[in-house]
């Protein structure tokens, strides 16, 4: 048990730490109203999340410790839903609803295309 939590928080900790890493690169390039950093994370985290489970279960690998790491700790720490909602909350806050539905949207149509595609790419 203890392995398993020693895997996920150092999965965790590189993807969170590559989530911020996004934020600040995004925020270089990008002053907007709409969150893209959130955006750009949610989607290729749920890219990898397609792609680490196709090359897991391909692998025969779904019950190991490189599942612990790779979805539940870099994904887990890379992937933003509670800011996404944060996010969403601000923009309706903000007289913005167009955009937050545009964001919800966006956010859950190509996030589950990149699922799937992931998945795709493995086959």
């Amino acid at each position: 048990m203890l392995k398993t939590i020693l895997y996920i928080a150092l999965g965790g900790a590189i993807g969170s730490v590559l989530r911020f890493l996004t934020t600040v690169l995004v925020s270089k390039f990008w002053a907007n109203h709409f969150p893209l950093a959130t955006f750009l994370a949610n989607v290729v985290g749920c890219f990898l999340i397609g792609l680490f489970m196709g090359i897991l279960d391909k692998n025969q690998l779904t019950d190991s410790n490189l599942k612990w790491f790779l979805i539940t700790g870099f994904c887990g720490g890379y992937t933003t839903f509670s800011t996404f909602g944060w996010e969403n909350y601000n923009l309706f806050q903000n007289q913005n609803s167009l955009l937050a539905f545009g964001y919800i949207g966006l956010s859950i149509l190509i996030g589950l295309f990149t699922v799937w595609l992931g998945l795709f790419v493995t086959k």
